[in-house]
């Protein structure tokens, strides 16, 4: 905006023309919303990324008839089918604006994680998901239960791409999700809290996904998340 202002005062005699701060700002940020690349926004007055919208679309009335936990089919109770998974995000600290998001099947506990390096909005959020859940196999997307946090304010393009039924639980009751809760305290081993989660590359989350489905839990009678997974999958396809 400053640009414009300042051509429009003839701050710039040898520039004849002006232009609006809306052209400048589509000029500079991908119209797919995509953001500048990785590393040039630090270069920008600002430091932004990604264009920050005033008012934005999404956070009005978006929790209004969401699908909820008690409308989820009954057999995701009872962990006996694989692709019934619960998500949310592990929170960088507040000057990153970092996340992690994470994905556990509720039968398996088998983990997805997909790093948001430069902010968690809704649509961050939804092509971080996006890509998760195209890791898993279409036929065991089956249900995704989060909380009612903003990011997934874009949740009815979630299932549009991915095939994949969401349902919200209620406010304030992390108890709905169990498998998330439980699963990212494990997380947190490797990552810590109050930290930079930008740090993390696509590399480093697929090592820690795979430390944490390999290693034998209690639960499954020391059995991995990995091994039962698999053996799901293969009764299944």
């Amino acid at each position: 905006m400053t640009i414009a202002i300042e051509l429009a005062q003839g701050h710039y005699p040898e520039i004849e023309v002006t232009v609006s701060h809306e052209t400048i700002y589509q000029a500079v940020y991908d119209p797919c919303d995509r953001g500048l690349p990785r590393g040039l926004h630090r270069h920008l007055h600002r430091r932004r990324r990604f264009r920050h919208r005033r008012g934005s679309r999404h956070r009005r009335d978006w929790r209004e008839d969401l699908p909820s936990i008690r409308s989820r089919p009954a057999i995701a109770d009872e962990r006996v089918e694989v692709g019934h998974l619960e998500g949310d995000l592990i929170i960088g600290t507040q000057a990153s604006r970092s996340a992690i998001a994470t994905v556990f099947d509720r039968t398996s506990r088998y983990l997805w994680m997909a790093g948001l390096p430069d902010g968690r909005d809704a649509e961050q959020t939804l092509e971080a998901m996006t890509a998760l859940l195209n890791r898993i196999p279409p036929g065991l997307r089956r249900t995704l239960t989060w909380d009612q946090g903003q990011e997934m304010a874009l949740h009815h393009t979630l299932t549009d791409r991915c095939g994949i039924a969401v349902y919200f639980a209620e406010p304030h009751s992390p108890w709905q999700r169990p498998t998330n809760e439980n699963g990212n305290g494990i997380i947190r081993r490797y990552v810590g809290k109050h930290t930079d989660l930008s740090i993390y590359t696509p590399r480093d989350l697929r090592a820690i996904e795979t430390r944490i489905n390999s290693t034998p839990r209690r639960i499954h009678g020391w059995a991995t998340a990995q091994h039962i997974y698999d053996q799901a999958v293969a009764v299944t396809t």
